[in-house]
């Protein structure tokens, strides 16, 4: 049953104690890493792209079967003679310039559909596990001994306007080591990927989660850090790649908002309570 008086301590940009505040009922939902696996898959479809190939892609090449009695394979073979291509192996898939086996195909249903309300509790039960240490500590992310979850920062955190100032407060906050991790995972790519605007790989920090649209909060220059606001925050940012739980640190305004965040077991628990 979920205990209305559950507090948290807020945390001072300076790192110092500034107060408590009660968590929302949202905190108390159960950890269902299904769920969430399930909804992360389902919100990732709706950014894929659909892709076809050209039907003719491959078989643009007159070629028939010599048949037996040559020594040599039945394929189908370009026809002519005098010119590189005659007598090459043509039209059928697994050969120089065949065709793909098994194309893609531009008619294919990518976009998946989940019900609501299981979108709603895995997101529920998303927020609630950046409160449980280990969940945190698994996913990869390091975490000063004296931090508790989930942190909840003062506002002032977000007018935060320069990349040194939120270094130093999230240092301040025990994180210094988790930004220090992802700053010594950045790999630049080389190749295909490359050429394709994925130049660099960089792990996944702290997820800052404020309750007013705050761009100017400096986070480009920060390796794996990002910001969230609280009414646009979903499984994608808390879990990535699937993988719960992100590390991630809530300031007032957030915590508030997020008392309008419920799944529908806190509606019935509400009117039972």
């Amino acid at each position: 049953m979920f205990n209305n008086m559950t507090k948290a301590t807020i945390t001072g940009i300076d790192g110092k104690d500034a107060g408590s505040i009660e968590l929302p009922i949202v905190f108390d939902t159960p950890y269902r890493p299904e769920v969430i696996h399930k909804v992360y898959v389902n919100l990732a479809s709706h950014a894929y792209q659909r892709q076809g190939r050209y039907p003719g892609a491959g078989e643009n090449v007159s070629a028939e079967s010599r048949n037996t009695g040559l020594g040599i394979a039945r394929l189908a073979r370009a026809r002519g003679e005098g010119f590189p291509r005659a007598g090459q192996a043509a039209g059928v898939a697994g050969v120089r310039h065949g065709r793909v086996a098994h194309p893609p195909e531009s008619w294919k249903h990518i976009y998946k559909k989940i019900n609501h309300k299981e979108k709603q509790l895995g997101l529920c039960s998303a927020i609630a596990a950046t409160a449980r240490r280990d969940l945190v500590e698994g996913r990869g992310h390091k975490l000063a001994k004296d931090v508790k979850l989930p942190i909840v920062v003062s506002n002032d955190i977000e007018s935060v306007a320069k990349a040194k100032d939120l270094i130093k407060t999230l240092s301040a906050l025990g994180l210094a080591d988790d930004l220090a991790r992802a700053g010594s995972t950045h790999k630049v790519r080389s190749g295909t990927a490359r050429r394709r605007g994925r130049s660099a790989r960089v792990g996944t920090s702290a997820l800052v989660v404020v309750g007013n649209d705050a761009k100017a909060l400096a986070i480009k220059s920060i390796p794996g850090v990002e910001v969230k606001t609280a009414r646009e925050i979903s499984v994608l940012d808390l879990a990535p790649g699937s993988k719960p739980i992100r590390l991630a640190v809530f300031s007032q305004n957030a915590i508030e908002q997020l008392k309008d965040v419920k799944a529908p077991m806190h509606k019935v628990m509400e009117m039972v309570r």
